[in-house]
């Protein structure tokens, strides 16, 4: 046990069944509780824990946990009510890389993973120590520990030497031992959102006598709506309630509620969760706003004190349409339609507007959650719940703010793989987070780093509630498409040509049709039609013959999917409606989507009632059923590339690169830019390409450094340093194409001169070949992890902010992404006729950053630019470095926020 360990935080996380559990380090007041977790052991687990039944290991063991701080040591132990159920412990003793590890777990607690969710608490904290690999000792016949650490996820190996064995657990974050912490996290996720979500009996805590107050509503909304549950009223003034029985307290119910709702003044909610506590409620729902910070955190002590699962405060409530269950815990107008559609939003206004817009649509829900305040239930449950639940096949999401977002994107990575994952991102226009120090911190918009957690995890990112549903009711109707190619068909030219249009601008493809096809639909459209794209079918096309040109154009291989304009006329004897009912012709002979428009439609998306029980959308505006099959065919293009994986590196020297950062935080305490030494080294430490360069105090070491370094045309550049310093050019602390040392020694006393008091030294480099200025950086964000950006580099890259941008760790997918994502990516690629640059020098360069910020969290910002890419490489011209203090954070930790 070091200082370090006594100052890590207590977390709470959720065992297999649900339960909650406080991790914490041990404390020297322990003592007594820990000897007692040994003490109350049966004789056989004590032998299979010490190797003897010896009643003295018990003192022993917990002299061990509970003394002074040593290095090496570290003790966690899990408790729940007040009780230790569990320690965990390692030592180094003389290794430093090496701990030996032991796991305790109190007798009738066993599988319910207990020892697992410590062991994953003590690799996140032996990780962070430097430690590579845990060894443990166990009997031969103690089959529960050797399968706790079989199922880890981690390489283990074992060594039988009589009747113990050997066992070696190396502590590697691979991707199987992610998925396996994952996979215990959402079986244990789901379980403890039972009682949430399918829960056997509700209370409602301040259900009002009088019409009017939120409590009354909810309580309506669950009788009315059929609650198939026991329900319960808590009022000490009323005996009955909307003809469901009340009751003076919760202590006084005659049934302990799973799930309360709380809908009493602010002031009064600790007080409710603690008595709800205490009668052994497993969850609650609170609607009341307006907590402050202190209620806030007494709320959250005691749900976290008695294992409660929280929902709001400051919210709309949920529902469960499950038939056997009809739970609708809401007071919005009316109960949401039963269906498949998972919905979870933060802002109860923008929850009553998706449940209207759904039902008006005909999209029925699966479950609903309003999160408010959101200091627990998150819309990662909410997603793994709807991954379990058997029912769900669309998520829609409006998340203002991700408590975990490297946890909540590969929840959703593994979600969108199986259903469409749907939200509004909110908050677009708020500008940089603090004032930008460097390009990479001013590129790095809220904008920008939502869309990479966006885009990697393949949620379909819409701009307003509107686009959502715009968006929800193609997919729930239609199949996505196979790629962008999109026919469009239409009445009237004129709608064609918006449609087309609006398809050109969303970034969908309008081919023009072969000769084969133009034949094929002039025989069975009017005379007068013409056939290009947009199809022009006039407005004497009746519904047969409409029906039989879309057949048509979906038989044609080089389509995938159909826009249908249409506006209403009098030359037709077929209505508007009828056309649009004919669009789906025969179940099964139309795998590719359709989408229509009607420029007379009120309703900016509807659901139309097609052939056999089908339907299709149609839209108001020919931009918004382009906007809708543009994101069904991102989605589709995302389904079709195979999850990317992170390459492995060579020439990476990961202790190195800590020893160099510890050095210069020994020094700066408080972090700070790194100078061109430290820098180059730092990049060294990754094998991160750069220009040659030298470092001058003086006006003779500029010289002789010159002399060196000049290329065969004899010229160099010279570059000022002083801490601080980030936009050289900016302040003209830049001197280029310097000729022979009469140049480069002016150069030198003019730098001295203007930065007197500031300059520190200089940076001699040749001058570097003419290519393609580039601009690569990383910034080490608080909440979303370490975000990489690319693009067009030079003093100009604030200004054309030509710039993507991927959360780290990147998959070759992810950085082919980065690479071609800029508009002037084509350069790259030889567009300018000068051939492609080095696009594998240019990968390497982006994975070694990717991999320097995921190495090191002190990190805070990296800025490469220029980047010189050429076809025969790839150089870093000027690279800047700062650090902060920060400590590691295991962001895939198992843990309750």
């Amino acid at each position: 046990m070091t200082d370090d360990t006594l100052s890590r935080p207590t977390v709470h996380a959720l065992l297999a069944d649900g339960t909650t559990v406080c991790i914490r380090p041990v404390r020297r007041d322990d003592h007594d509780q820990v000897q007692g977790l040994y003490e109350e052991m049966s004789p056989e687990n004590l032998r299979l824990r010490f190797f003897a039944a010896s009643r003295r290991s018990a003192a022993m063991a917990a002299d061990r946990a509970c003394a002074q701080p040593r290095p090496g040591y570290q003790a966690l132990l899990a408790e729940t009510a007040g009780r230790v159920i569990g320690l965990a412990e390692y030592d180094t003793g003389d290794e430093k890389r090496v701990a030996e590890i032991s796991i305790a777990v109190a007798d009738g607690l066993h599988h319910r993973g207990v020892g697992t969710l410590l062991v994953e608490h003590l690799v996140s904290a032996a990780r962070a120590e430097g430690i590579t690999s845990f060894t443990a000792d166990a009997l031969s016949e103690n089959h529960e520990v050797l399968q706790l650490f079989a199922d880890l996820g981690l390489r283990t190996s074992r060594r039988f030497e009589g009747p113990e064995v050997r066992c070696t657990i190396e502590l590697d974050q691979s991707d199987t031992y992610l998925t396996a912490v994952e996979e215990r996290g959402r079986a244990a996720d789901v379980a403890s959102l039972e009682p949430l979500l399918r829960p056997k009996t509700v209370a409602v805590v301040g259900a009002g006598r009088k019409p009017g107050s939120v409590g009354r509503a909810i309580l309506h909304q669950l009788h009315a709506g059929g609650y198939t549950g026991r329900l319960f009223a808590v009022n000490p003034a009323a005996r009955s309630i909307l003809g469901v029985p009340c009751h003076s307290s919760v202590s006084a119910l005659p049934r302990t509620p799973d799930l309360a709702v709380l809908a009493v003044p602010a002031a009064a909610i600790p007080d409710a969760a603690e008595e709800c506590g205490k009668a052994g409620v497993r969850a609650l729902l609170v609607v009341t706003a307006g907590l402050d910070a202190e209620q806030v955190r007494a709320l959250l002590a005691t749900c976290r004190t008695y294992g409660m699962r929280l929902v709001g405060p400051n919210c709309l409530g949920i529902s469960n349409t499950q038939p056997e269950l009809c739970l609708d815990a809401t007071f919005a107008a009316g109960h949401p339609r039963p269906g498949t559609a998972g919905v979870a939003v933060q802002s109860g206004g923008v929850g009553i507007a998706l449940l209207d817009g759904m039902s008006r649509l005909g999209i029925g829900v699966s479950s609903f959650a309003s999160l408010g305040d959101k200091y627990d239930v998150s819309g990662n449950d909410l997603l793994q719940w709807w991954e379990s639940d058997g029912r769900t096949d669309l998520a829609l999401l409006h998340l203002e703010s991700f408590g975990s977002p490297r946890a909540f994107s590969r929840t959703a990575r593994r979600v969108t793989r199986r259903m469409p994952v749907l939200t509004v991102d909110a908050g677009r226009t708020e500008a940089g987070r603090r004032a930008a120090a460097s390009h990479t911190a001013a590129a790095a918009t809220r904008t920008m780093t939502r869309g990479a957690l966006f885009t990697q995890a393949g949620i379909t990112a819409a701009r307003s509630v509107g686009e959502l549903l715009e968006t929800a009711a193609l997919m729930h109707s239609q199949p996505l498409p196979a790629g962008p190619r999109v026919a469009i068909v239409t009445n009237a030219g004129g709608a064609g040509v918006l449609a087309a249009d609006a398809c050109a601008e969303a970034g969908l493809q309008l081919p023009a049709p072969t000769p084969e096809l133009i034949d094929d639909l002039l025989a069975v459209l009017p005379e007068g039609a013409a056939v290009g794209n947009p199809v022009d079918a006039t407005a004497a096309v009746t519904e047969e013959q409409l029906s039989d040109c879309v057949d048509r154009i979906m038989r044609h291989g080089g389509v995938d999917a159909v826009l249908v304009a249409l506006v209403p006329t009098a030359v037709a004897a077929a209505t508007g409606d009828d056309l649009v009912r004919s669009l789906t012709g025969v179940p099964g002979r139309r795998p590719k989507p359709v989408a229509a428009v009607r420029l007379e439609q009120g309703l900016s998306v509807e659901l139309l009632p097609a052939a056999e029980d089908t339907t299709i959308p149609s839209y108001a505006e020919p931009q918004a059923a382009a906007r809708a099959l543009a994101h069904a065919a991102r989605r589709a293009a995302w389904l079709a590339r195979p999850a990317g994986t992170v390459p492995d590196l060579d020439e990476v020297e990961t202790d190195r690169a800590h020893a160099v950062v510890e050095a210069y935080l020994d020094r700066y305490p408080d972090g700070g830019w790194l100078d061109p030494r430290e820098c180059a080294e730092l990049l060294g430490c990754y094998g991160i390409p750069q220009l040659p360069w030298a470092w001058a105090d003086t006006e003779d070491d500029a010289v002789l450094a010159a002399d060196r370094l000049r290329g065969a045309d004899g010229r160099v550049v010279m570059k000022g340093h002083w801490p601080g310093l980030v936009h050289k050019s900016a302040e003209r602390a830049v001197h280029l194409d310097l000729r022979g040392d009469h140049q480069v020694r002016a150069a030198f006393r003019d730098l001295e001169t203007r930065f007197a008091g500031l300059l520190e030294g200089v940076v001699i480099q040749p001058l570097a070949d003419r290519g393609t200025e580039l601009f690569a950086g990383v910034v080490q964000d608080q909440v979303f992890g370490p975000l990489v950006l690319f693009g067009l580099g030079g003093t100009a890259t604030e200004v054309l902010a030509d710039h993507a941008a991927r959360l780290a760790p990147l998959t070759d997918h992810d950085v082919h992404d980065l690479i071609t994502a800029p508009r002037r990516a084509p350069l790259l690629f030889g567009a300018n006729g000068a051939g492609p640059v080095d696009l594998e020098g240019l990968e390497q360069l982006l994975l070694r950053l990717s991999r320097m910020a995921s190495d090191l969290p002190q990190l805070a910002e990296a800025d490469f630019n220029p980047v010189l890419a050429t076809p025969g490489g790839v150089t870093v011209l000027d690279a800047r470095v700062r650090l902060l203090p920060r400590r590691p954070q295991d962001p895939y930790l198992r843990r309750l926020r």
